[in-house]
């Protein structure tokens, strides 16, 4: 359903955004919410508690995993001066391979029955989220996460608009050296601003998770970390923004089989949402410049009329 693929894309973007507005590339989405979704799976396998805290406890492991795996990246930034691009993008394939490691038979996974997959144990009823019944009677369902997703949307919003941290990170990220004057501790907010980013990252798989397949196997989605990318460059790390860039990407994705069903090659999505990032980047930033033009023009009028006075005094 487009919802539902739309709200891992939203959350996945989100993780995104938040270093985006530190002027940070978090590109190591991808490793952080798939490793942080197998240990989380493995614990809300095992657990026996109320729903509620089932489901908690689940989702803070995730939260936990994705955040310290983040830091890694940012200890790195602040202390060795690496970059958390590639940074980042060698945990990607560290988490992959630690990813791998874990599920196998002699340790984490399973054998899945009926099929030659193995996955984590099954989530029990009490660690699952509820669905959301769009129309009453039909098999379809909206992942309940979609309701946490909003949450975090409101959250990122109030974050960097409300609060003091989110205005020192944005400082941070327009202009160290004006942070910096500022009194702000850029070491502190680069990290501060890695863990947070992870930790978004960590609730990226919970939707599918939580709401679907109750257990991390070979065929759990992958790559929704790079396609968080592309929608917050669509949704210029707007939460409202994200949210149209998440649908419109997941009814593109949903397309691609019809597409394809008909005859009609499905590459051609892939080339449609191509276009259509470049083509927003390529916009936002004509406006920036004229923006920009237009604002030196307006104050190249003001100090010409504010001249004029003084030469014809001074003569």
């Amino acid at each position: 359903m487009i919802v539902n693929l739309a709200t891992t894309y939203y959350i996945s973007a989100l993780a995104v955004a938040v270093g985006f507005r530190m002027n940070l590339f978090n590109i190591g989405v991808d490793g952080q919410y798939r490793l942080a979704a197998l240990v989380a799976a493995a614990v809300g396998g095992t657990l026996v508690l109320p729903g509620p805290l089932h489901v908690g406890a689940t989702v803070l492991v995730a939260v936990i995993v994705g955040g310290v795996w983040a830091s890694i990246a940012g200890l790195l930034k602040v202390t060795r001066g690496v970059s958390e691009v590639i940074s980042t993008i060698m945990l990607n394939a560290i988490a992959t391979g630690i990813g791998a490691w874990l599920l196998h038979p002699d340790r984490l996974a399973v054998p899945v029955s009926g099929s030659n997959n193995i996955g984590t144990r099954p989530i029990p009823a009490s660690g699952q989220f509820p669905g959301l019944a769009l129309v009453p009677g039909t098999q379809a369902k909206v992942f309940g996460f979609v309701i946490v997703a909003a949450v975090l949307g409101l959250a990122y919003y109030v974050l960097f608009n409300r609060t003091r941290l989110g205005f020192d990170m944005r400082a941070t990220g327009r202009s160290e050296s004006a942070a910096v004057a500022s009194g702000v501790n850029v070491r502190k907010m680069v990290l501060t601003t890695m863990i947070i980013s992870g930790a978004v990252a960590g609730l990226v798989g919970m939707p599918q998770l939580l709401g679907a397949s109750y257990s991390y196997s070979l065929d759990f989605p992958t790559g929704l970390g790079f396609t968080g990318i592309a929608i917050a460059l669509l949704g210029r790390n707007n939460p409202a923004g994200i949210a149209v860039g998440a649908l419109l990407w997941s009814f593109l994705d949903s397309s691609s089989d019809i597409l394809d069903f008909n005859g009609i090659p499905k590459e051609i999505v892939i080339i449609m949402q191509g276009t259509t990032v470049l083509s927003v980047i390529i916009a936002y930033e004509l406006v920036h410049r004229y923006r920009m033009a237009a604002q030196q023009r307006r104050v190249s009028r003001q100090l010409s009329a504010g001249a004029a006075p003084v030469e014809g005094a001074t003569a």
